[in-house]
């Protein structure tokens, strides 16, 4: 009998994988046999719950620019029209337009148009059109992360939240929305696991998807979403921070790990095992616990010190959110290139260039970021660029960096193989690296055309490489491998 089910175990087609930690390196993803970071300018997370929103067309520019990541809200949170100062945003859909997991009920009163919602009864078309979403993007190579739950920000956008009491039939008492997304919310909770475990079970077949427990979960301590804000030129900003934070793990942690430990359950018993993000902070904040259930840390606006100081807890790390400082390319490709040459897997920016009737990315730029083509292609480049190299034996290293003058230097390498490296200066100048001797072929890349500036051979001696850079616009990459 048991040589029969070794048989017919051989004989069983395998069942794919869905999105990993690479295992010789968790710090990066595995996926279809090969290493790889995401890297995405997407659209403002609504292109399921916004019935407007054409996603074929958005997810085909989004693989043609070379993208391989969107970011998607469930619809348990939506926004206003002009809120957070975007005109065209896919999270404010019009009257009528908005389709979140839960049914409409027979009696009227929606404060954006149509019947109440009946949070008893599933919406099918929600999650047909969530199937064919993720669908659509694992053909063409886009991962997706699912996240769950936002943070509520102001009085205003709870007010269009189906948890609201007055937009659903069930009789909800909550009326501070500061408890929301705490264990200390009424009869909410029920209806959030519930909604947690039907997605957990409709996408388990997905390989394309990991979850993303709740957006920005500090925001909901603040009064309003200009306490946050104000956070963004505050010259004490580590001290604050910290406070902000304590605050909002105090009411919230053990709310978010209560949902981590539902998805982990719901998946129990079923085939595959999806990766679970946690959202902790902008900027930077050094870690003092990870749950176990998670396995990707999550940070929005994101300086590159926050993967040195968060790089022992041997998983990915994530610029999750960018696209509050301004329309140029320069900023979001600048930030993006930091923080991955530090180490970082995940770069993920709004990309105000898509929104209905604009899902090709030629939008005109609404609101208080960027996008467009042209900086989604710079940063396919750096996608090409990292990728390139062997992941699995990449490391940040400061200590191969000996004198660099007038630049900036952010350096991956394993030492005495292959250096990936990416500089910021304002005129050319050497850079002297501490490498085992021996012969190295030297590429310098402009990092918004991806193509090669010059290249040479490089004999080191005494364990020093001395290398000049070319003349170059502000920043350039180098890659560097022993021959």
């Amino acid at each position: 009998m048991k040589f029969i089910g070794l048989i017919l175990m051989m004989l069983s087609p395998a069942v794919s994988q869905p999105l990993q930690l690479l295992p010789e390196n968790p710090h990066y993803f595995f996926y279809d046999g090969k290493p790889l970071v995401l890297i995405g300018s997407g659209e403002h997370y609504g292109a399921v719950l916004n019935l407007d929103f054409d996603y074929d067309v958005y997810l085909e520019t989004m693989q043609q620019d070379g993208q391989n990541l969107t970011r998607l809200f469930t619809g348990a949170y939506v926004e206003k029209l002009g809120a957070f100062g975007i005109k065209q945003n896919t999270l404010a859909p019009a009257e009528n337009k908005f389709q979140p997991p839960w049914a409409r009920s027979t009696i009227p009163g929606y404060i954006n148009g149509g019947n109440k919602f009946d949070l008893d009864k599933w919406n099918p078309d929600y999650f047909v059109r969530l199937a064919d979403f993720i669908h659509k993007a694992d053909e063409r190579g886009i991962f997706v992360e699912l996240v769950l739950f936002s943070s509520i920000y102001t009085d205003e956008n709870w007010r269009y939240m189906p948890f609201h009491p007055e937009n659903n039939v069930n009789s909800i008492k909550l009326q501070n929305r500061v408890k929301c997304h705490t264990l200390d919310n009424g009869d909410i909770f029920a209806y959030q696991e519930k909604m947690v475990r039907k997605i957990v079970r409709e996408l388990n077949k997905f390989d394309n998807i990991y979850y993303e427990i709740q957006n920005e979960p500090w925001a909901d301590q603040a009064d309003s979403a200009g306490v946050i804000l104000e956070h963004l030129i505050d010259d004490k900003l580590p001290n604050k921070w910290q406070n902000l934070i304590e605050l909002a793990n105090e009411s919230s942690l053990r709310w978010q790990e209560k949902i981590a430990s539902i998805i982990a359950d719901e998946e129990k018993m079923l085939a595959k095992k999806h990766l679970i993000a946690q959202n902790y902070c902008n900027f930077i904040h050094p870690l003092s616990q990870v749950d176990e259930n998670i396995s990707i840390l999550n940070f929005h606006y994101a300086l590159p010190q926050c993967v040195n100081v968060n790089l022992g807890w041997n998983r990915p790390i994530s610029f999750d959110e960018s696209g509050f400082a301004g329309p140029g390319p320069d900023v979001y490709r600048r930030q993006a290139w930091r923080f991955i040459m530090s180490g970082g897997a995940v770069y993920n920016g709004l990309d105000y260039s898509f929104y209905p009737g604009f899902e090709n990315g030629d939008g005109e730029l609404h609101g208080p970021g960027g996008g467009g083509k042209k900086l989604r292609q710079q940063l396919a480049v750096l996608r090409r660029f990292i990728e390139s190299f062997d992941l699995a034996q990449m490391q940040p290293d400061q200590a191969s960096l000996m004198q660099h003058p007038g630049l900036f230097v952010y350096l991956l390498s394993t030492p005495g193989e292959q250096y990936a490296g990416y500089i910021e200066g304002r005129k050319s100048n050497r850079i002297t690296l501490k490498v085992p001797n021996g012969s190295y072929s030297a590429k310098w890349i402009d990092v918004k055309s991806g193509l090669v500036v010059s290249e040479q051979t490089v004999v080191t001696e005494n364990s020093l490489m001395v290398i000049s850079t070319p003349m170059f616009d502000g920043e350039l990459a180098f890659d560097i491998r022993k021959r």
